[in-house]
């Protein structure tokens, strides 16, 4: 019940809720849930990862510039490039890092 923890989570949060919702050896799968107006500030990532909105609307911004993604869009993070989120409407995520 990850999906509904955070969407009960973000009733109070100030921020993006971010939960783990498999992990294994080779890699693990996060859920990240947004109230519209959230961002996740800019950060990196040191391993593969693929973004995955699957409810939602966000913009994703890289110095590559901005790509609005909605629901069931997919985009590769490239490793280490500084990006940030920002929701444009109440949002879920699923971020798989391998």
């Amino acid at each position: 019940m990850i999906i509904q923890d955070i969407i009960t989570a973000l009733e109070n949060a100030a921020g993006p809720v971010v939960k783990v919702l498999v992990k294994g050896t080779a890699g693990k799968v996060l859920v990240l849930g947004f109230k519209k107006d959230m961002v996740l500030k800019e950060h990196q990532t040191g391993v593969n990862t693929r973004l995955i909105v699957v409810d939602g609307q966000i913009n994703y911004f890289s110095t590559h510039g901005t790509v609005t993604m909605n629901k069931f869009d997919e985009l590769d993070i490239p490793v280490n490039e500084p990006h940030s989120v920002a929701a444009l409407a109440d949002s879920i995520c699923f971020l798989i890092q391998v």
